[in-house]
């Protein structure tokens, strides 16, 4: 007896440091994996398209409302051969039942499973129409779906399963594993809309909460050529716990922005197993590999339509990321934690602050594109927003790795109707765009913080006049620069600007610039186009050194060319060691302009936006 109890005990003890053992091990993915069944999923088996053919019957899952899966009955009407691209086949299907025959084919449903005798055969993707008065919906075979796996350049877990007719490289028997495929940041292509004009795309659109309907409308062109179709939100997003695990059938949502505003697009999973799901039946954007949240997904209601049914969404807590955009559909990671840009945009009017914070996706295409849109809808989307108002801007763009660039600037109402809002983003999204496009550093930017002055007036000025004292001067003399700004609805405002000729300065006509910020940073710098061939470090110190537009600059040109190199000048360089330099001409770190600035003065703040540009002329014996 003794021995016996010494057994169990010595069985329990063993089953215990195995125990802690293991729990010592355990990933974030592995804490995660409950939410995506861990514990209860089933790797379907795979049916081919081969043995797919007209009259078969089988179900689809998916949510109408709430979290759980119905079961819908398909009936299949024959499968199309290279309708989605190259070797790209559909199956053609009517769906059966109450729910589907009353509300049709709905945006949301894309990635819904279908099977046959039980085998995954594939998701339905496509839609016939838009007023179509039957539920007959395209399938994408499951097998292209599956080939996403094999794109996915992260090592793949020791743990993985290999579903029935999958090889090792995540392809099947008798396809290659690169078909359908496309580089990242191609622009969607749906061959079917092209060829027919009948099968399109299940919509997948990206709900836009907590914006106005301005902001929409005034970027709704540049999200299109991303390939992305706006729609204003209805549902909500949250991190709440949704405690029902993920399974084949479930709502899933892939976020580009969260927070105080959100950007996201839900649709329906098909396959899920412990290290990845798969979605959709067809891209998002097609962008290749992507970063963006993966969410849980509640779904208040499937509202039927003629012309665009859907399903009102909320989101809830995130459980891993989109890792894969493809032809055939998204593919998610259980576990895995999204890189996204934290923004903090505060606003200041008086002794009220009103601050927004919220998270950008990390993508070179998009990132920039968020950027503008949110901070345009952030300023405009509140009470203090009129037409009048001017911005004064204070803010940083964190680059790990770099110093931070500055954003600091004013921004008022143009005669053109541009509004100061818009201008305000547009240059943050310049600052993004020119940061993300570098060709030679991958940038990590790790936040934006925004402050904004509001005044509750326009205060925007124009360059009237200039004039100087002399005609004449010699090398070494300073002269001085009187202007006459014209504020908006105001009294003029007379500045002198002293400014010193360099000794070094040739006899002839010397030509003097005054102007705003803007003017001399095209005339100094160039465009910014001309800037592209050089690395994140020097593109971030030409950034810092544009000049703020709140002033009026004097800088004295000369006809000698100057060549910039990186972000450093050589200006009036002899022809001489212009022939010295040829080689560098055109190069990624050389850039030629035409004339010198030699010289430059400024006035203080004026605190207007100052605009115009005048030359003056003088005569240097």
């Amino acid at each position: 007896m003794g021995k016996a109890v010494s057994s169990l005990v010595g069985v329990f003890l063993y089953l215990l440091s195995s125990a802690l053992a293991s729990a010592q091990n355990v990933t974030a993915a592995d804490r995660l994996l409950p939410a995506l069944a861990k514990s209860g999923i089933v790797t379907p088996a795979i049916m081919p398209l081969d043995q797919i053919h007209a009259g078969m019957r089988g179900t689809a899952l998916t949510v109408f409302q709430g979290v759980k899966p119905e079961s819908m009955d398909v009936e299949v009407l024959g499968v199309m051969h290279n309708t989605n691209g190259p070797k790209g086949d559909i199956i053609l299907v009517r769906l059966h039942g109450t729910k589907p025959e009353y509300t049709g084919v709905v945006a949301g449903m894309s990635g819904s499973p279908v099977y046959f005798d039980g085998k995954l055969a594939g998701a339905l993707a496509f839609r016939i129409g838009e007023f179509s008065k039957e539920p007959i919906a395209g399938v994408t075979p499951i097998e292209e779906m599956m080939e996403i796996n094999a794109l996915d350049r992260r090592p793949p877990p020791s743990r993985a399963k290999i579903p029935a007719g999958e090889r090792q490289d995540g392809s099947h028997a008798g396809q290659s594993a690169s078909t359908q495929t496309s580089s990242p940041g191609e622009t969607p292509a749906f061959p079917a809309l092209n060829r027919s004009n009948y099968l399109t795309p299940i919509e997948t659109p990206l709900v836009f909460n907590g914006f106005s309907e301005e902001t929409l409308q005034r970027y709704s062109s540049q999200f299109a050529a991303a390939g992305i179709v706006p729609v204003m939100g209805i549902g909500s997003s949250s991190d709440s716990k949704q405690p029902e695990p993920i399974e084949a059938g479930s709502a899933v949502s892939a976020v580009l922005v969260r927070g105080d505003m959100d950007i996201a697009a839900t649709c329906t999973v098909t396959y899920v197993d412990p290290q990845r799901l798969l979605a959709c039946g067809h891209p998002l954007l097609q962008f290749g590999e992507v970063d963006l949240p993966m969410t849980k997904a509640t779904v208040l209601a499937t509202l039927p339509s003629p012309m665009n049914a859907f399903k009102i969404v909320n989101t809830t807590e995130t459980v891993g990321a989109f890792v894969q955009d493809r032809q055939s559909g998204i593919m998610g990671v259980p576990g895995r934690e999204s890189k996204m840009i934290p923004v903090t945009v505060a606003m200041h009017s008086g002794s009220a602050t009103k601050e927004f914070h919220y998270e950008i996706l990390n993508n070179a295409k998009l990132s920039p594109l968020a950027m503008t849109a949110t901070v345009f809808n952030a300023l405009h989307g509140t009470n203090e927003y009129g037409e009048d108002i001017t911005y004064r801007m204070n803010g940083v763009l964190s680059v790990r790795g770099y110093s931070d660039v500055t954003l600091q600037n004013m921004f008022s109402p143009q005669d053109n109707g541009q509004p100061a809002a818009a201008m305000a983003a547009a240059t943050i999204g310049d600052r993004f765009g020119r940061i993300y496009t570098n060709a030679f550093d991958v940038p990590d930017i790790s936040g934006v913080k925004l402050d904004f002055d509001l005044v509750r007036e326009r205060r925007s000025a124009r360059l009237e006049a200039s004039r100087t004292d002399v005609t004449e001067a010699r090398p070494g003399d300073q002269i001085m620069v009187e202007t006459v700004i014209r504020p908006y609805r105001g009294e003029r405002l007379v500045r002198q600007i002293p400014i010193k000729i360099p000794t070094s300065t040739s006899k002839g006509t010397l030509r003097i610039l005054v102007s705003d910020g803007d003017t001399l940073d095209r005339v100094h710098h160039g465009t910014p186009m001309m800037n592209h061939g050089l690395g994140l470090a020097p593109t971030i110190a030409l950034l810092n050194k544009e000049r703020a537009n709140d002033r009026v600059y004097v800088s004295l040109i000369e006809s000698d060319p100057e060549a910039m190199i990186a972000d450093k000048v050589m200006p009036t360089l002899p022809l001489s060691v212009m022939n010295v330099m040829e080689n560098m001409r055109g190069t990624q770190d050389m850039v030629v302009l035409g004339e010198s600035s030699v010289s430059e003065a400024w006035t203080e703040p004026l605190d207007y936006v100052v605009s115009g540009a005048q030359m003056l002329t003088i005569n240097i014996k």
